[in-house]
């Protein structure tokens, strides 16, 4: 998910204005529908992640509960982050066909995830009767879930199929939430160890990779469209509606925005016609804001006294990072107006979430309770809030 990690901007159609004036850019539809979707995911995700704490809690169900990292983990993740690119530099063209198929199971598993709450809602409130009629891989699916299964996997046949930019998202926001959920921070100190590496890791492969490289390594893999096996096994069976399948496909590793919004775009485009947003620039963050949500959750929840529940329901740290989060991604593409190239998002984002947390946290005397946090800093699941 770090391998994607870059906001892509293009130069605005006149270049001959005032490097101020390119800024306005920022006020049209793809701009700002890329914006409030960034930041609406990052939320959520971390939202989500907080109740899902709440219900593995509640049911006492330790194998679907999310995973902690440690220290060591932590720091893998740049690595891994950093071969799984160079393996899709050289490779892509390879391995694209496989990374789709295995992209299309983890979709239709997150978008399971992702909706399963809203189906369960409306079972309980409508009170429908929903028994089990099947069970696999040791879990028991009602009708309903078996339902959902279904329309999930429709859902992602339909991308397989069109590679449309809306279901791309939405299989891309599926894949967030649910990996926000499932991946936990322990404390601010870890998180801070881990958003410090990555932001190393995004301003070398995005500056200065070319210079090791070649090309670069970021661009190149972020901009690459894989090959699409439906269209592949169709073509080989000489099967019926050939030319309704589309031969590429855009990952949902990123959320994608024509540039122009509301005149459409070929499913099958080329990449230069989208905005773009690596799932690690909301992923990432998202880490952060689930752990002082958290945080948030525990304190508002245990007060110590009537002046600390009102200071704490005021003035939520979540209340700092969403905005922070906001502005680092505003002026990430404001940059890449201005310099007229590819940025790497953590450079401005990670500043701007992990700042105004450590910050706020100085001042309130809570940065030793933050940095070291509560949640059990090992190798294994836990269920937490």
């Amino acid at each position: 998910m770090g391998s994607f990690s870059k906001v892509l901007q293009l130069p605005i159609p006149n270049p001959t204005r005032q490097p101020m004036w390119k800024l306005l850019y920022l006020l049209e539809p793809a701009p700002i529908t890329l914006i409030v979707t960034a930041v609406g995911v990052t939320f959520g995700s971390a939202f989500r992640a907080l109740n899902y704490g709440k219900e593995m809690e509640r049911n006492r169900d330790m194998s679907e509960a999310s995973i902690t990292l440690d220290r060591s983990q932590a720091l893998m993740i740049p690595v891994m982050s950093s071969c799984s690119l160079l393996l899709m530099f050289y490779l892509f063209s390879s391995v694209s066909q496989l990374l789709t198929a295995f992209t299309a199971v983890a979709s239709v598993s997150s978008l399971f995830f992702c909706l399963s709450p809203y189906v369960a809602y409306l079972k309980s409130h409508y009170g429908l009767a929903d028994p089990f009629f099947s069970r696999c891989c040791s879990k028991s699916f009602t009708r309903i879930q078996g339902l959902l299964l279904l329309g999930c996997s429709f859902t992602v046949a339909a991308w397989l199929v069109t590679g449309h930019w809306v279901l791309n998202n939405l299989l891309g926001i599926s894949i967030c939430i649910a990996f926000v959920s499932h991946v936990r921070l322990p404390n601010v100190k870890i998180c801070a160890m881990l958003l410090a590496c990555l932001f190393v890791y995004d301003i070398f492969w995005v500056f200065f990779s070319e210079r090791f490289f070649g090309a670069n390594v970021m661009v190149s893999v972020a901009t690459q469209q894989a090959s699409n096996p439906v269209h592949t096994v169709a073509n080989s069976l000489s099967l019926p509606g050939l030319q309704m399948i589309t031969k590429k496909l855009e990952l949902p590793v990123k959320i994608v925005f024509p540039r122009n919004l509301f005149g459409g775009a070929d499913p099958g485009g080329s990449t230069v016609d989208f905005m773009m947003l690596g799932l690690g620039d909301m992923a990432i963050p998202a880490m952060l804001l689930a752990l002082v949500l958290c945080f948030d959750h525990r304190k508002s929840r245990d007060p110590v006294n009537l002046l600390d529940l009102h200071f704490s329901k005021g003035h939520k740290y979540i209340c700092y990072a969403v905005p922070g989060y906001a502005i680092g991604l505003v002026t990430a593409l404001a940059a890449g107006i201005l310099t007229r190239s590819p940025q790497p998002a953590l450079l401005y984002l990670v500043p701007s979430t992990l700042g105004p947390v450590i910050v706020v946290s100085c001042f309130r005397k809570e940065l030793a309770e933050l940095w070291e946090g509560s949640l059990p800093n090992m190798n294994e699941k836990v269920a937490t809030c």
